[in-house]
């Protein structure tokens, strides 16, 4: 898909929705970039309709919610496969993302969580199964993430890496 050129408000716009798309309207953005609501609303629709926003994705602490084993699994898929593979580890009960690589020998990473051991022994069965091979899993603390400050153009993106990130503790 051909890249989008995005101009001032757009950024702003996906800058504010990165921060917490649950709890920010188009009204409140519209106040504060000094526009109407309609108008954040129809380019948050246009964003949506040339793929640049995907979606909305809540944010879970897994481990209040019970599932205190957040772990990061590394695994090898033959290259004509890794695709298929790395989406079909999405059906994997326990597994909550994967990611595709384009070099390296580990080239799909899977994000699991469960409960207990037998969780994760289990999740790494069902991903052998499909195909994948795994080389490393890693027990993850913490999780930190931010929106990408460069979207804020009233930001200088030096100082925006000493902002605080959110925590995410899974």
């Amino acid at each position: 898909m051909p890249s989008r050129e995005l101009d001032e408000m757009d950024r702003y716009i996906i800058y504010r929705l990165q921060g917490d798309a649950r709890s920010t309207s188009a009204a409140q953005i519209a106040t504060d970039y000094g526009v109407s609501p309609s108008t954040v609303r129809n380019r948050i629709a246009s964003l949506e309709a040339d793929g640049v926003i995907r979606g909305s994705h809540l944010d879970v602490d897994y481990e209040v919610a019970g599932y205190q084993l957040f772990t990061l699994i590394f695994c090898t898929a033959p290259i004509p496969e890794r695709e298929r593979l790395a989406r079909e580890a999405l059906t994997v009960p326990g597994v909550v993302s994967a990611r595709e690589l384009m070099t390296g020998e580990e080239n799909v990473h899977v994000v699991a969580v469960g409960r207990d051991g037998d969780d994760l022994s289990r999740i790494g069965r069902d991903l052998s199964a499909l195909g994948l091979e795994i080389v490393e899993e890693e027990l993850v603390h913490n999780e930190y993430t931010c929106p990408l400050h460069w979207f804020d153009e009233t930001s200088d993106p030096a100082e925006a890496s000493d902002t605080g990130a959110e925590s995410e503790s899974e």
